[in-house]
């Protein structure tokens, strides 16, 4: 069972001077994988705007390069201001923030130096990509900085923290066509998709800390907790579920109706990761983490490679699904 920060020994709490490797580390390089986020936008691009600007070497380094930096700034930022907040939680009590005596001078230098990179090499690559390094950072500072801290506050918290998903998704377009938006459907389908694994995450936690008896330092450690309950958790990760179905469903029926097909898949994805926040999986509570679980892969590279396939063969048998139809019944009814 996981022990509290406050039931740690003094040895783990004791503060001492930091490295530069303590500098690097709030950076959380580990949480590049998010930014695999980013391809799907780049592919969705490429098949929906062949005759767009076209992709560019030097404009995917300087897309990715941006995203890094400005997803870094918000990570430093997160945990200089959550260091006494992160000191109630098993795991993230053993940060350098937490553990120790990090300078403030430094850590705000370094979100400056990071956020400015991230502005500057997105505009490099793109006004588009520009914009969102500025909107990633934005939301960094309206999630995390008094006295806006929407993660602070229930269902604002989820939705705040996972619209950096559909950021991401408008920096992979921005790489092949710098001009235009995906479409409102998708943007808004991959908003709720965050939103799920972000309830999800929350509710996996909030199961952990209940089974130990220790709600209270659930709170401590993130005030919005004190607004949730089991029950509401799964309620809104299940209406996070439909509502991406939903902006899904818009997307495949106005632009490409065979990837109806690849739903079920989809659907299991949702179903098991769903499945591990309920037994409080800490691969559903640190999701850069499920990138390490067989299952995690085999589910995603089942979707991307029936979305691969779909793109490029063509079901006419499916196609009338796209226009109004009635059943008729034997004329003797």
């Amino acid at each position: 069972m996981a022990t509290s920060a406050r039931d740690l020994s003094p040895a783990v709490l004791e503060r001492s001077r930091p490295t530069l490797r303590d500098y690097a580390a709030v950076t959380r390089p580990a949480s590049a994988i998010k930014h695999l986020f980013v391809v799907p936008g780049i592919a969705l691009a490429l098949i929906l705007r062949p005759g767009a600007e076209g992709f560019s070497i030097d404009r995917l380094i300087l897309a990715f390069a941006s995203v890094f930096c400005s997803a870094s700034a918000n990570y430093v930022i997160n945990e200089w201001l959550d260091r006494e907040f992160d000191r109630h939680h098993p795991d993230k009590s053993r940060r350098p923030c937490v553990a120790k005596e990090m300078s403030g001078a430094a850590i705000y230098a370094e979100f400056a130096i990071l956020g400015l990179a991230g502005l500057l090499l997105g505009t490099a690559a793109s006004a588009l990509t520009g914009l969102c390094a500025a909107a990633l950072l934005l939301n960094g500072i309206l999630y995390n900085v008094p006295p806006f801290r929407a993660k602070n506050v229930a269902i604002f918290d989820v939705l705040c923290e996972s619209f950096n998903n559909a950021v991401r998704l408008v920096f992979g377009w921005s790489i092949v066509d710098p001009h235009t938006l995906p479409p409102g459907s998708v943007l808004f389908a991959y908003w709720m998709g965050g939103a799920f694994l972000m309830a999800v995450k929350r509710l996996a936690e909030y199961r952990e800390f209940a089974a130990a008896g220790r709600i209270p330092d659930l709170v401590r450690y993130r005030a919005s907790f004190g607004s949730y309950s089991d029950r509401s958790l799964t309620v809104s990760a299940f209406a996070y579920a439909q509502l991406t179905t939903f902006g899904l469903a818009v997307f495949i029926v106005k632009y490409r109706i065979e990837y109806l097909l690849a739903t079920p898949l989809i659907c299991l994805m949702f179903c098991l990761y769903l499945w591990a926040g309920l037994r409080a999986s800490r691969g559903a509570q640190r999701p850069d983490d499920l990138f390490k679980e067989r299952w995690v892969i085999a589910v995603v590279a089942a979707v991307v490679i029936a979305l691969g396939v779909l793109t490029f063969v063509d079901v006419p048998a499916i196609a009338p699904l796209v226009n109004a139809h009635y059943i008729a019944l034997p004329s003797r009814l």
